[in-house]
């Protein structure tokens, strides 16, 4: 379900045409071009059978100009460092668009984690973590769940960066179980604000999400969230899909029964009428979720794209190619840095309230996430009627105007 073409080119390429609208400096545009700094690290572990084996990891820290790194930690075959060093970069301008006194990181570990045992899984994190571990920490660079982890591997992340340094502040990883200080809402955020910036902008062009047909792509825990709010709010959701496959109902599937068939099963096939990944991108619907990871729209598959509204729940679904087509066909595309955000706003309330040892009820967290939300899509929209210009490139022009003001106070170091 993944496509190559997650590159720094095509990230600049986008940038470029949003610089025009923005307030850059030449001084903060070099800052942005070069990841503060990139670590590639070798992980030995020794597995179950009494081999040792070699993994490769990875942490990029691409800026502190706003505050200190925060970006999550995936456990994905083929990672690399040119991948995190994007994903890191794309951190920063989304912590920039929700105006969060953050900037971006993000690490990884060339692994397939379901060839791994838990407990060979738990000596892989914790490996890494003792890498990591002096350029790691509260005020330093957060880690947080991505791609192939969870709340598990963050709490064997913090247990693992407390050995090492005798601490006990979580503030170290976000993401965790609520009893080792963690938050409410924090696996269903980045889905939730998905919904709600969908809902906003259909609302700004005079129309409704009632009867609004919908296909999520990816059915995980940000697709089904992301699924679960469109309908409360009267959409009908007709297909979704998984690693496994997909499936498709014209009247609109039964999402409860939907989740507990996967959970059961493992998999969305078998529910209604199975289908294929491929076909779920090419239904004619108002609203195509993406929620997989990045790549899911690109040059390949494109042209088969249907849906009116193309809603990126997940970094980088849409290609630079992909979205000049698509975007000459009329579709709108709500980019990762607007739909996207709840993940990272969620962490940071995580993170706060770690720092401040006070935490909020579910509601609260709820509510402040909608704010914050709410608040980004709010600058956004009105960068784009007073500028004329596509979300995007709005999105990119406003992080970058607030990167640029941070940079030029800092000055830079003789």
């Amino acid at each position: 379900m993944r496509a190559s073409g997650l590159n720094w080119q095509g990230l600049m390429e986008q940038l470029q045409q949003a610089l025009p609208h923005g307030e850059v400096s030449d001084q903060s545009l070099a800052y942005f071009k070069y990841p503060k700094r990139t670590l590639s690290v070798n992980l030995p572990v020794r597995m179950d059978d009494g081999s040792v084996r070699v993994f490769k990891g990875y942490r990029t820290v691409h800026s502190a100009a706003r505050g200190p790194s925060i970006g999550g930690v995936r456990y994905r075959e083929g990672v690399s460092a040119h991948e995190c060093e994007v994903l890191a970069a794309l951190m920063t301008l989304k912590a920039a668009v929700c105006d969060l006194p953050l900037g971006g990181a993000k690490g990884g570990v060339d692994v397939d984690p379901a060839t791994l045992s838990p407990h060979e899984l738990e000596g892989l994190t914790r490996r890494f973590t003792s890498e990591l571990v002096e350029l790691i920490g509260a005020n330093e660079d957060i880690l947080a769940p991505d791609v192939g982890t969870d709340q598990q591997v963050m709490a064997w992340i913090l247990d693992a960066y407390g050995e090492n340094t005798g601490t006990t502040h979580g503030g170290v990883v976000v993401g965790k179980p609520l009893p080792l200080g963690g938050t409410y809402g924090s696996k269903d955020a980045r889905g939730r604000s998905a919904a709600l910036v969908t809902a906003r902008v259909l609302e700004e062009r005079g129309e409704s999400l009632r009867s609004a047909r919908v296909a999520v792509y990816g059915f995980g825990d940000v697709g089904r969230k992301a699924a679960q709010t469109l309908a409360a709010q009267g959409a009908l959701v007709i297909a979704v899909s998984d690693q496994n496959g997909a499936t498709f109902a014209s009247s609109g599937l039964d999402l409860a029964a939907l989740s507990a068939h996967r959970e059961q099963y493992g998999s969305v096939q078998g529910f209604a009428t199975d289908i294929t990944p491929d076909e779920v991108v090419e239904l004619d619907v108002d609203v195509l979720m993406l929620a997989y990871d990045f790549g899911a729209i690109n040059a390949g598959n494109a042209h088969a794209v249907r849906a009116r509204y193309v809603v990126e729940a997940t970094n980088r679904a849409v290609l630079p190619e992909a979205e000049r087509f698509l975007t000459g066909q009329g579709v709108t595309i709500l980019p990762d840095l607007v739909a996207s955000t709840g993940g990272l706003i969620v962490n940071y309330l995580e993170w706060v309230q770690d720092a401040s040892n006070f935490f909020w009820t579910e509601e609260e967290i709820e509510a402040a996430i909608d704010v914050r939300v709410n608040a980004s899509v709010d600058s956004v929209v009105a960068f784009m009627r007073a500028r004329q210009v596509d979300m995007r490139t709005a999105a990119y022009a406003v992080a970058l105007t607030r990167l640029n003001e941070a940079a030029l106070m800092r000055g830079v170091y003789p």
